[in-house]
């Protein structure tokens, strides 16, 4: 039987067995394409076996201040560290009595050989502007701004709100807020006013970074106006907004609060002195949302957190000095954090900045970056590949894609047909494919492959990454059977782990360590197939309850868009008096197909056949877009209200498009 046939053939016969066995929670898809890393890349990967993987990881989790202690060497300490790690659940603390600056070792260490001239951020603005800063002129640009920092009174431990476009000056303020041991908290550019607000306030912060505004699809966000209505009305312990020219546009500056960049950097030099911080001192505070409605401020501390950059960026990416990386993710959310900032400059590597939409002007901006730019490393998420893949493949024929030598996923589970696609058509069947499992609160890279040593299937995570114990365990907290689905728990410290919610011990407690004692709860779904690999099935709050048996939502949706009429899919539950819930669905086709009442039919069958009946589709609502936030997520949140028939309720500033709303509300199958 050839590999295509029994790929095929695999979803029928495992919904068969299954069915036999007549397990609730077993999983029913199963895949069997299987991708071995390619000699070529393997010879020359820093990690290039399984058994040079499983060694590493062995160490990592039996001798732990061996391995991390000798990883950490590599990172430049004012200071040498006592001890590895100090752990006393949930409390941990990483390389103690240690101290160094994240500034210099992203910036300063690299001064004094080549890399003094090489790129370390390359810029294109959604217009067309490009900037490319070296080593060197980062530098000196983090040190100004640092002392414009330092000039209006900002110390170390204070917060500062960074609310900015995706421009090098969004970066240069979150280096220059480490350089002086100030503790930042990014918000991303799409958050409202009232976000804002929460977020000054939870935080206590003095200063605001923001623009007068940034470009998305041609328009202008009004960034400035936005922090203005933030402030209004209420008092807050902001005394000092620094604003950045982007668009010139006019904009209201208030005399004794606010202040233009430009002419701050006319009072300041370009030396400053980086400040030796305590190894487990406050980095940054990214707010995530919360289940109560408050945002959560995830906090992230200095040594632990900048050693599990370096390490996931050296491993995962295998980033090298002649690569030029891009991660699209925006600087607001940790993926842009860890991933395009503080990662790959600690390594001294090239960074790609993009500030606007994939598709502005047309749909191949993406495919045009890459060829302009020889992009060797490209990290995107699930749902853009997924718009690729809608838009169709002559926006990829115009580009020459060849520069490239891996590429990465992050933000949610990506289906197996879209991982062919990405494998196919973008990385012309010669790349490599590392998709990542992580979350704001861990940090970076948890349950990832190594490009050079990790086979591959299309649509798992595969094995978890250096120091991650993984568990996928019931809900009395026994490890589940081969392809049965649980509860994803880490079940010890790593380096990059969140060391609270900002200023809330006891929800911090009663979050992320009170479901099983002395383990972390992810909050996340998960199955291990016979081979060990971790397929993520998303947040067991999306875990479908459908006649007694507990459906993934993840694996409806991909069952749906290996559908050739598919593009994109979203799932969701709707109370239903018989079956618990009922299944509904939301489907975007690819371009040029016409969606009809008699293709939802055949959806239904198809997902029946794929799975099994307990997962047949009570309905299928055609939509000409999902709503997604500007970085790309499906608000699900949204879609059950939708398919509840509730009125839309909570935030949705976020949204790329407001109008997706009434249209899918107004939707049904045809």
């Amino acid at each position: 039987m050839s590999k295509k046939t029994a790929a095929k053939s695999a979803p029928k016969k495992a919904a068969k067995s299954a069915a036999k066995a007549g397990g609730s929670s077993k999983s029913l898809l199963v895949e069997n394409r299987v991708f071995k890393p390619a000699a070529e890349f393997a010879k020359k990967a820093r990690i290039s076996s399984m058994a040079q993987y499983k060694a590493m990881h062995a160490e990592s989790l039996k001798h732990p201040d061996k391995f991390f202690g000798r990883e950490a060497k590599e990172l430049l300490w004012s200071k040498p560290f006592k001890k590895v790690l100090d752990w006393k659940c949930p409390n941990a603390k990483w390389f103690t009595g240690g101290k160094l600056n994240v500034s210099e070792n992203c910036l300063d260490r690299h001064l004094h050989d080549s890399r003094k001239t090489k790129a370390a951020l390359i810029w294109e603005g959604e217009p067309g502007e490009k900037r490319v800063l070296t080593y060197q002129q980062l530098h000196r640009e983090v040190c100004r701004f640092a002392n414009v920092l330092k000039r209006h009174k900002v110390k170390k431990g204070d917060r500062v709100i960074i609310y900015m476009p995706m421009i090098p000056e969004a970066a240069i303020a979150m280096l220059a807020c480490t350089r002086i041991g100030a503790v930042h908290s990014v918000i991303f550019g799409g958050f409202s006013a009232e976000s804002i607000k929460d977020r000054v306030l939870d935080s206590g912060a003095s200063i605001i970074i923001t623009a007068d505004g940034g470009y998305r699809r041609g328009a202008v966000v009004p960034l400035k106006k936005n922090v203005d209505d933030a402030l209004k009305g209420k008092d807050t312990p902001v005394k000092t907004v620094v604003v950045f020219r982007r668009t010139g546009q006019d904009v209201h500056i208030e005399e004794g609060r606010d202040v233009w960049w430009h002419r701050e950097l006319e009072y300041v030099d370009a030396h400053c002195a980086a400040v030796a911080m305590d190894s487990e001192s406050p980095l940054f505070i990214l707010y995530t949302s919360g289940s109560t409605g408050k945002p959560k401020g995830i906090l992230h501390s200095t040594g632990g957190y900048l050693l599990h950059a370096q390490m996931t960026s050296k491993y995962v990416f295998d980033l090298r000095d002649d690569d030029v990386y891009w991660c699209t993710a925006d600087v607001g959310w940790v993926t842009g954090h860890t991933y395009m900032v503080y990662g790959p400059l600690a390594l001294g590597a090239t960074s790609l900045m993009y500030e606007g939409a994939p598709n502005w002007p047309e749909n191949d901006r993406f495919w045009r970056i890459i060829e302009e730019y020889a992009v060797t490393v490209f990290y995107t998420a699930p749902t853009a590949i997924r718009a690729f893949m809608k838009w169709g493949d002559n926006w990829l024929k115009k580009h020459d894609l060849s520069s490239l030598r891996l590429l990465g996923t992050v933000g949610e589970p990506i289906n197996p047909e879209a991982w062919m696609w990405y494998h196919n058509k973008v990385g012309g069947g010669r790349c490599p494919i590392v998709d990542t499992w992580w979350q704001t609160e861990t940090g970076g890279h948890m349950i990832t492959p190594l490009p050079g040593a990790v086979p591959t299937k299309p649509g798992t995570a595969t094995l978890p990454f250096f120091g991650v114990d993984v568990g996928i365990v019931d809900d009395l907290g026994k490890e589940v059977g081969a392809n049965e689905q649980g509860k994803l728990v880490i079940k010890k410290p790593w380096p990059s782990m969140l060391r609270g919610i900002w200023g809330d011990k006891k929800r911090y407690q009663e979050t992320y360590w009170s479901e099983f004692k002395g383990w972390y709860f992810a909050g996340d779904g998960a199955r291990r197939d016979k081979d060990g690999y971790i397929w993520i099935i998303g947040r067991i709050d999306d875990v479908l309850n459908v006649a007694g048996h507990r459906l993934g939502t993840a694996e409806v949706e991909s069952a749906l868009v290996s559908h050739p009429t598919v593009a994109e899919a979203a799932v969701v539950g709707r109370p239903d008096e018989m079956k618990g819930q009922g299944v509904v669905c939301f489907v975007t086709v690819k371009e040029g197909v016409k969606t009809s009442h008699e293709l939802a039919s055949e959806l239904k069958k198809h997902v029946r056949n794929v799975i099994g009946p307990v997962a047949t589709p009570d309905e299928v609502r055609f939509a000409a877009a999902l709503p997604k936030t500007r970085s790309g997520k499906i608000m699900r949140r949204l879609l059950k209200q939708i398919a509840a028939g509730e009125l839309i309720k909570g935030d949705t500033t976020t949204l790329e498009d407001i109008n997706v709303i009434a249209q899918l509300a107004a939707s049904g199958e045809d």
